[in-house]
């Protein structure tokens, strides 16, 4: 755990899940940050969206005037988004009768609650190809998003009911599930190693 020591990941905390995302960066060791305002990217090496609301998150986005450096981040740096943050990572909302703006980081369309809504959540071993190694995630679907198309450029790590549940695109990756509700950090792991540290500059290594 110590190899995440030196790195500064900032959790957007405008609303939603943040806390157990700096919950799980704390137990691997690694510099956990909130990000709420555009100076707080500064010196981030990775981003993680949480699950929450995407409709009350898109409105903090635009309140706090932080589109911008979340679409300029998202082209330099790693960004992980869960649940709602898959939302605002995707190209493409279906059915937006909200007016959702997503930030467009990963070539995806969704549908909102595409799982059902949060009296049909549910938990589920998911089987996932995570570098190679085969691995179980115990994965929760909270009023989850489903993804309806993929780009050509997108992979797809894991599935549920033959659908894409974790994707990924360049230094982005996205997962329709939670796997921060409890303390396997498996999957935070491998963001962390396989995105945040692969994409790190020479000189922050």
């Amino acid at each position: 755990m110590h190899r995440f020591s030196e790195l500064n990941i900032g959790v957007l905390a405008l609303q939603g899940d943040f806390e157990r995302h700096l919950h799980q960066l704390g137990l691997v060791g690694a510099k956990a940050r909130e990000v709420k305002l555009p100076a707080d990217f500064e010196g981030l090496d990775g981003l993680i969206i949480p699950g929450g609301e995407s409709t009350t998150m898109h409105k903090m986005i635009e309140c706090f005037d932080l589109r911008p450096s979340l679409m300029e981040f998202g082209r330099l740096r790693p960004v992980w988004g869960t649940c709602a943050g898959m939302i605002m990572l995707s190209k493409r909302i279906e059915d937006n009768q909200a007016g959702v703006v997503p930030l467009g980081l990963i070539d995806i369309d969704v549908v909102r609650t595409g799982y059902g809504r949060q009296v049909y959540s549910f938990d589920e071993p998911l089987e996932a190809s995570l570098n190679g190694h085969r691995v179980t995630l115990q994965a929760t679907f909270i009023r989850a998003p489903r993804i309806t198309r993929v780009g050509a450029e997108v992979g797809t790590l894991a599935e549920y009911a033959g659908e894409p549940v974790l994707v990924c695109e360049g230094g982005t990756l996205a997962s329709s599930f939670h796997t921060e509700l409890d303390d396997d950090t498996t999957l935070l792991s491998f963001f962390l190693k396989e995105f945040v540290i692969a994409c790190r500059p020479a000189d922050r290594i």
